[in-house]
Order: C-alpha cells, then sequence, then structure tokens
C-alpha cells in the first residue's frame, strides 16, 4: 500500500504522490517513457501488477503495469479503458518494437497516460524501481529512511553505516559520484587519489577489476593487493540492463560486518533510483531527447514513441554518426563532457533538431538529413565537426557514418554501420582524423561481418594455415604475416617487402620454404584465395600482428647470403604479381 505518516491528533496523512513529471525524471526514458501524457502533473500512486486473467480493480491515482500485454491487441486497448474508468493514472506496456499508434488514440480518448518500459527492465525491477521513486522521505528502511532521493552523499554514509566500511559511488566511467566521511573508517591511498581527483586512479588492474564486477551477478569480494590497498567490496548498480554504476566498500578497521556481501547486493537495488535522480541534469528536455536516442539506437523503444519523444516524423530521414575517440571513454575522465559539448554543438549548428547520445565507447549523432543531400556533404560535416574536437580537445576521433536511414525504424541498422566503420578506420594508420562512410569501406565492413561469424575459428582452417599458426607461436616466427602481405601485395614481392622493412630476396626465400615447410599450395588459385582470406579474418580479429614493421633478431640469420643468388628463382605463382 502507499506509504502515509502519522500526524499528532492520530490520524493518517495523505498518501506521498509525487507528480508523474518527476517520476519519469527519476528513472529516465531508458527505464520508463511517456508514449502519451495525459497530464504531466498528475500524482502518481503506488504500482500495480496486473495479470492479464485477473479482474482490474480499482486504482486511484495508480500505476497500472500490464503484463504480458500486446499493444497491437483489441484486449489491450481495452485494459486502457478500464484503467481509466477505474482513477487509474497510468498505464505501462512494453511496445517490443510494435507500433503504439493506436494504443496511444485509446489512451487520449480515455484520458490516461500512457507509459512504455524497457525491454531490458524486468517487470518485477520495474515494480521496485517505481516503488522507489514514488516513496517520499521515510519510506525506505533504516537507515536509507533518511536519504533524500538523489543525495548520493547521505546515500553513502548509510551504506557505510550499515556495511561497516568507507563507501564510495562512482558512474560508469570510474567517476567518484560520491564518497562517505564517517569518523572511524579508514580509507587507503587509492580511496583518498579516487576522492581528490574525483576518478578512480589508473592501476594495471584496473580493467580486470571492473570486468569481474560487471560480469558477476552479484557482490565481489578483492583481496588486498599489497601495501596501501585495503580489501574491499564491490557490486554493480544496474536498471534492468542498464548498468549505472559502481559500489565500492573498503573491508579495513573495523571490519565490515558480518553478512556484508548480502547487505552491498541491497544497497545496490536501493542506490539505483538514486543515481538515475542524481544524473537528472539542468536541462531535462536535452537529456530525455538523449535517453530516447539511446534506447532508439537500441531498438527499445518503438518508432511511434521515439517520434514522439524527439520531436520528429516518424518517416524523418536521419542520418547515424559514431564519433570514437581513439582512446576509451573510460580513459578520458572530465574530457568526455568536452567531446560530448563539441559534438553536440557542431550538430545543433547543422540542424536544431540533431540529438546526442554517448555509450562506453562512443558519442552518437542522430543529424536529420534533407532530401538529394550528397554523402560527400555528410563527410565534410563530420570531418570539420571532428576537427573541431582535435583543436579544442587535442583528442584523436575516428567518425563512422552510417547509410542514411528514410524513417526512425532504420536507425538501429544505420548505428550498426556506423560502429563497423569505427571499427575499419581505428585499424588503419594515418592523420588524426578519420572520417568514413558505410559505402566507403564496405569490403573491409564484409570482412569484419564474417569475423563475427566466426568463420576463421581454429577448427575451420585449412591445415597449412593451422601448422603456420603454430609454427609461429613456438619459434616466434613471422611466416603467417610474410605470406599475408605477399597476397595482400597481390604477388609483388618488392611492394610486400618494403612494408615488412626486409629485402625482397628475403621475402622470396621465406614464402618458398613456408610452401614446403607447411605444405602450402600457391599455384592453386581456390587455395590462394581461402588462405588469403583466412588470414585476413584472422588479423581482423587481433590474431595477427598488423603491425608491418616489426622485425625479430636472428630470424633467418643467413637468409640474406643464400638469396643474392637466388635472386632470379621464382616462388611458384610469382612472376611478379599473383597469377589471376
Amino acid at each position: 500500500m502507499s506509504k502515509t505518516d502519522m500526524i499528532p491528533d492520530g490520524t493518517m496523512a495523505s498518501p506521498y504522490r509525487p507528480p508523474l513529471g518527476q517520476v519519469l525524471e527519476t528513472l529516465g526514458s531508458h527505464v520508463l517513457s511517456a508514449a502519451y501524457v495525459h497530464d504531466v502533473n498528475a500524482p502518481i500512486g503506488e504500482p500495480v501488477v496486473h495479470d492479464p486473467d485477473d479482474q482490474l480493480d480499482d486504482g486511484p491515482a495508480c500505476v497500472l503495469l500490464a503484463v504480458g500485454a500486446r499493444p497491437s491487441s483489441p484486449e489491450t486497448r481495452d485494459l486502457v479503458l478500464q484503467a481509466a474508468a477505474r482513477n487509474y493514472h497510468a498505464v505501462v506496456v512494453k511496445d517490443r518494437g510494435a507500433e503504439l499508434g493506436e494504443l496511444i488514440a485509446t489512451a487520449r480518448e480515455a484520458g490516461v497516460s500512457l507509459l512504455v518500459a524497457s525491454t531490458g527492465v524486468p517487470w518485477r525491477q520495474l515494480d521496485a524501481l517505481l516503488t522507489a521513486a514514488i516513496s517520499g522521505p521515510g519510506a525506505a528502511t533504516a537507515p536509507y529512511s533518511s536519504v533524500g532521493m538523489g543525495d548520493l552523499f547521505a546515500l553513502a554514509n548509510a551504506i557505510a553505516t550499515t556495511i561497516g566500511g568507507a563507501t564510495c559511488i562512482e558512474d560508469v566511467q570510474g567517476n567518484v559520484l560520491a564518497y562517505s566521511n564517517l569518523p572511524g573508517q579508514e580509507i587507503d591511498e587509492i580511496r583518498k587519489q579516487g576522492i581528490l581527483g574525483r576518478k578512480t586512479p589508473r592501476r594495471p588492474t584496473n580493467r580486470l577489476e571492473y570486468s569481474r564486477v560487471f560480469r558477476a551477478k552479484g557482490p565481489v569480494r578483492f583481496a588486498s593487493l599489497g601495501p596501501g590497498h585495503m580489501p574491499r567490496l564491490s557490486t554493480a548498480v544496474r536498471a534492468g540492463a542498464q548498468l549505472l554504476g559502481f559500489i565500492w566498500v573498503l573491508d579495513g578497521a573495523p571490519p565490515v560486518v558480518p553478512g556484508a556481501m548480502r547487505l552491498l547486493q541491497d544497497a545496490a537495488r536501493i542506490a539505483a533510483p538514486h543515481i538515475l535522480r542524481a544524473r537528472n541534469p539542468s536541462e531535462p528536455q536535452r537529456w530525455q531527447r538523449a535517453e530516447t536516442l539511446r534506447a532508439l539506437l537500441a531498438g527499445d523503444i518503438s518508432e511511434s514513441a521515439a517520434a514522439a519523444r524527439l520531436g520528429l516524423p516518424p518517416t524523418s530521414r536521419v542520418a547515424i554518426m559514431a564519433f570514437a575517440p581513439a582512446q576509451p571513454l573510460s580513459e578520458l575522465g572530465a574530457s568526455v563532457t568536452t567531446v560530448v559539448d563539441l559534438v553536440s554543438l557542431a550538430c545543433e549548428a547543422w540542424n536544431p533538431q540533431a540529438v546526442c547520445t554517448t555509450s562506453w565507447s562512443a558519442v552518437y549523432a542522430l543529424i536529420p538529413v534533407p532530401d538529394n543531400t550528397p554523402s560527400a556533404r555528410l563527410v565534410r560535416f563530420a570531418t570539420e565537426a571532428a576537427e573541431s574536437v582535435h583543436k579544442s580537445a587535442g583528442i584523436r576521433m575516428y567518425v563512422g557514418v552510417g547509410p542514411v536511414a528514410n524513417r526512425l525504424e532504420e536507425v538501429p541498422k544505420s548505428c550498426r554501420l556506423a560502429d563497423r566503420v569505427v571499427r575499419v578506420l581505428a585499424e588503419t594508420e594515418g592523420d588524426a582524423v578519420r572520417v568514413a562512410t558505410d559505402e566507403q569501406v564496405r569490403s573491409r565492413i564484409a570482412l569484419l561481418e564474417l569475423a563475427d561469424r566466426e568463420d576463421a575459428t581454429t577448427d575451420r582452417l585449412l591445415a597449412p594455415v593451422r601448422r603456420m599458426l603454430e609454427h609461429d607461436a613456438m619459434h616466434a616466427s613471422m611466416h603467417t604475416r610474410s605470406l599475408l602481405s605477399y597476397l595482400d601485395a597481390f604477388g609483388e614481392a618488392g611492394k610486400a617487402a618494403a612494408e615488412l622493412s626486409i629485402h625482397e630476396n628475403t621475402l622470396r626465400y621465406r614464402i618458398r620454404r613456408l610452401q614446403e615447410l607447411f605444405g602450402v599450395n600457391l599455384a592453386d588459385p581456390t587455395e590462394r584465395l581461402v588462405i588469403w582470406l583466412q588470414l585476413r579474418l584472422l588479423r581482423v580479429r587481433g590474431e595477427i600482428s598488423p603491425d608491418a614493421r616489426r622485425e625479430l633478431l636472428g630470424e633467418y640469420k643467413s637468409s640474406e647470403a643464400e638469396t643474392v643468388s637466388d635472386q632470379r628463382s621464382p616462388v611458384p605463382g610469382d612472376n611478379g604479381a599473383v597469377t589471376p
């Protein structure tokens, strides 16, 4: 039931019911978005989980969670009408990509708000998040009862009191959002540096530790790694599949209480709505559009709902651009904000309806594209935006321009291709600014897709390729790298040798020797093609170094001397170029 308070004369006060707009801002559109808002100031009561086979009871001001309801079915439209008749103020559905036009019309006619839950948030967790978001002060279990919604410093102190160790709350990039300051709880040097720098200090074990916490289903305990490093507990804070941040608790002097792991798991659940509330920026409309774009890129929101929240027609022609720094966003610290601001500024100058959002690795921009806009103009715009970031912040950028989407439902596909363009560009050495469309690097994207399908797994490699890889791994030789360069150069030994920084005759000798050692038949055009393709896929997957200038000391010590007199001896299939 809704929370009520006892007032001095012994009667019960009215339950605390925040306005709908506040609840939506607290949770964010990646948890709960609005397809239709009847009254943004309508008070919101407790959530009610509805089973389709059960009769709907009265729910004054409540939120109806329509579990299992299909947006396109007549039964769901009837349920919305019943909810309005029984005084519910909002109905929540999961659209799962379905169109909501008819359901929105029904909600508008009935006079009830229609909300859409992210498919990645289980109904049970949505119920808990909504309950926390609508609860007033004192609704949580002590010592969390005194923590105001979104007050992360008070929350950190409450966690430290409950578990018995100094506590730090971080965002997904390791930035310190809040920390406890209770007397008598020790902190180590790493925590001191994190508090002073407002970010986790860089250490060799950071990536491994964060990955372990991210993948775990609950809290993780870490032992001390040496002087200046206390044992610690950590857990991820999530809203459904959306990672919100991390909680770290030091296990020092005094030690944490018995059952600390269970208590930390409870704290993560309580922390989710607080972090969501704290993320609410000073420009809520801009933030909500960014969160809507994030959901659209992930395919977690229908076209009609996204169009309503972005203020764009469903049939809008838009381009998705992925702006990826050469180093991960998680390592840029405060510079991430600069990158986002500069990209947003450039995109909004192109079109005021442009919108940007961030992920772990990139800043994504959705920009409306007028009819008949040539791709060269999009590339020029992206180049200018990347150059602006490079000049202002000194950050090297790769920009992938996805194909123009003719309507919003095509945006996720455009985003996937923009991501692949960035991957291709990141593997290519060159200037500080790199920009390309998917069409410009389509053959390399095709290789990435083959690699992602695992067509170069060990059990599918030709025997000669497998033997070469095993020999190179055992003897630190470069047979696979040499053969790949030779085939990439279409059999031009001089060009391949220059890439490898070796003499042309040395390369000819290597190619002849690897055919003898591993049974490679370069005279067979089919085998030549398959070997080349498998080696390229292995390089795309990072199993063959792209560094063409690496040379191993001591390899083929006398090869130069041996091959000088062999200069005219052809490699099978080598007469200056690979035989077509």
